[in-house]
């Protein structure tokens, strides 16, 4: 049985519906209504951030089963803290993950903490470890949750990061300096260590029943106090404190193990490996023997997802991406239960276990498609009903959306590449301006399913196409290459023979040809015009980076400098493959957009694009925003930037 509920939760979220505004700029700029969603223990109650005013998140509970009104129960201003995630760790009380983005001079940092707080919104405590140190990485790292402890009530486990207090006249100062794990009772404040800090550890995973069995470790740092790209892991076996060897992985190149979880009934860790330049995924036993399976694995592409549910996080399958999300489930009830759900939600083929109540008879599940952005339902296995509770964009409800359709397309030197065509919904999808639209990254794919950017341009009359280029990630080692940025030529060739393909095709007027891309895809929306200036009409670019050495050089104030060093690497590329340094080959007019406080890319890199096109003569225009982050988290700065995008797209290429 399926029913909507008609509660005072239901009439919260239509009431949204009934608000949204009828500027499509707006409809499509608004933030989701749903950031984070749980069910609490007993599967009576959720808990969702939602969006408020500019950069600020609100977290509601409601009683579903009662059918109240959402009550707010914290909020975060969003200057600079904002609500990135919220669990039950008790019926009556919740963890928040409170993530910052600060700046402080030039400098720009992020910083997260974690508190608890009652459903009703009383007893606010911190429970990231308070410290004295005003050491950068420490005073920004707010932890880690280890084990939810579901079989206790509001306690868990937190990877906390130790620093030796430097008191004077006392001999009570506390020694103890790397990442260890505390039990912290979240309803009083008391702790308890776990795992003594160990100086190198900078990860933990139990194994959901509040005993730790695996340890990561990155070594110590190189002589120029960079952080070391290979990670080593160490096991328990059952019942033993002594750490045994796992087996090392390298951050930078993905090979090894990467243990994500431990299943302790059957005593194995999952993870992921790359076997033959495909991901799958395995499980190592941890009796002492380190057995190794391969637990599922694809011919074509990666195996790239774990499936978990229950309070415990229980593996129950694994996903992956071919035209379309795929899940394989190894739990028999819910491999019945998913065959169910597809025939009950015929519309909604993209399904995903959210969470679940403590005896998994409770289930809450989103649903959605290509036209649907996502519907939240709670699933009752007693009563075998699923009820629809929240809209992820009521905004966008009743708007007519466009199909979009799987396709191939040749490259010049004959390779297919997949790639998403969105055409305007009822046109004949002929002679109509297009957009090419290349995806982030570069360790990244585009997937079937809503896209809002890309449906809000196909509501403005552009068909659009995502291309697969080669250098994504999800396709194994021989589609990615060395990546997009070491191996540009082939990525913005397949970039460049998608626009090729649209007017060939008959889909794309030449002259009425963009290209539109945020973050490595604001890369190749310049760097395409590098490589052929002639084809496209307007390039729009969105947090681009523009110089790879200068990227490189402003990474060395990280301790992660090794791993971006590593992907960008050295040789001729870095000044080929920099649209900074090859402005000059550039005709098209450039639209670029960039958040102040961007962490991913840093706002350098667009200056200096726009810097490099004006000298150079050409047409081209910065817009910045301040205080605003790489994802323009800000529906008002979102509405700004596609009203902006549309109004320079049909200037440019004439389009009425």
């Amino acid at each position: 049985m399926i029913a909507r509920i008609l509660t005072a939760l239901a009439a919260f979220i239509l009431l949204s519906a009934a608000a949204a505004p009828e500027d499509p700029f707006a409809a499509f700029g608004a933030r989701p209504a749903v950031e984070d969603i749980s069910l609490s223990p007993n599967g009576t109650k959720i808990a969702f951030i939602a969006p408020g005013p500019a950069q600020s998140t609100i977290l509601y509970v409601s009683d579903v089963a009662a059918g109240s009104s959402p009550q707010r129960t914290l909020v975060a201003d969003g200057k600079p803290e904002r609500l990135s995630g919220c669990f039950w760790v008790s019926e009556e009380r919740l963890v928040c993950r409170v993530y910052m983005v600060m700046e402080n001079g030039a400098e720009v940092s992020a910083a997260t903490r974690y508190v608890a707080v009652n459903a009703g919104g009383g007893n606010l405590r911190l429970v990231t470890r308070p410290t004295r140190s005003y050491d950068s990485y420490v005073s920004h790292y707010g932890g880690a949750i280890i084990d939810a402890l579901p079989g206790e009530d509001g306690a868990i486990l937190m990877g906390q990061v130790f620093v030796p207090e430097e008191r004077q006249a006392t001999r009570m100062n506390d020694s103890r300096e790397g990442f260890g794990v505390e039990r912290v009772d979240t309803k009083d404040g008391s702790t308890r260590i776990v795992e003594q800090p160990k100086k190198d550890a900078v990860e933990f995973i139990s194994d959901g029943m509040g005993v730790v069995r695996i340890m990561g470790s990155r070594g110590a740092s190189d002589a120029t106090g960079y952080a070391r790209n290979v990670m080593n892991y160490y096991y328990r076996t059952k019942g033993s404190r002594d750490w045994r060897s796992l087996g090392e992985y390298n951050l930078a190149t993905g090979e090894g193990f990467n243990p994500y979880v431990v299943d302790p009934t059957l005593d194995v860790a999952y993870g992921f490996k790359r076997e033959n330049g495909r991901l799958g995924l395995y499980s190592v036993a941890l009796d002492g023997s380190k057995r190794e399976t391969l637990v599922y694995g694809h011919p074509q592409v990666d195996v790239d997802g774990l499936i978990r549910i229950g309070r415990r996080q229980r593996v129950v399958g694994a996903s992956y991406a071919t035209e379309k999300r795929q899940a394989a489930y190894f739990d028999p009830e819910l491999t019945a239960l998913g065959r169910s759900l597809s025939k009950a939600l015929p519309g909604l083929p993209l399904i995903q276990f959210i969470d679940s109540s403590m005896d998994e008879t409770k289930l809450l599940i989103m649903a959605g498609s290509d036209v649907d952005p996502g519907r939240y339902y709670i699933y009752d296995k007693t009563a075998k009903s699923l009820n629809e509770i929240m809209l992820s964009r009521p905004d966008l409800e009743g708007v007519a959306l466009a199909q979009v359709k799987p396709v191939t397309y040749k490259a010049a030197d004959g390779t297919d590449v997949p790639a998403y065509l969105t055409l305007p919904p009822g046109s004949d999808g002929k002679n109509l301006p297009a957009l090419v639209m290349p995806h982030g990254g570069p360790s990244a794919r585009d997937e079937w399913g809503f896209d809002w950017l890309a449906q809000f341009f196909a509501l403005r009359g552009y068909a659009v196409l995502q291309p697969n280029y080669r250098g994504s990630s999800g396709y194994g080692d021989a589609w990615f290459q060395q990546n997009g940025f070491q191996s540009w030529r082939t990525a913005m060739g397949d970039v460049n023979d998608a626009g090729r393909w649209l007017v060939s095709q008959g889909i794309a007027d030449p002259g009425k040809l963009g290209i539109f891309g945020w973050s490595y895809g604001g890369y190749a929306a310049l760097q395409s015009n590098v490589l052929d200036p002639a084809l496209f009409k307007a390039a729009v670019a969105i947090a681009p980076v523009t110089d790879l050495a200068q990227l490189k050089q402003l990474s060395q104030r990280w301790s992660d400098y090794r791993l971006t060093e590593a992907m960008i690497g050295s040789g001729p590329h870095v000044q080929e493959g920099s649209p900074a340094q090859n402005a000059s080959r550039i005709r098209a007019p450039v639209l670029i957009f960039h958040g102040e406080r961007d962490l991913n890319v840093p706002i350098e890199q667009a200056r200096l694009m726009a810097d490099r096109l004006k000298d150079a003569g050409k047409k081209a225009e910065l817009v910045v925003y301040p205080n605003i982050d790489h994802f323009l988290t800000d529906a008002e700065v979102r509405t700004d930037m596609l009203r902006r995008s549309d109004a320079f797209l049909r200037a440019s290429m004439g389009i009425k």
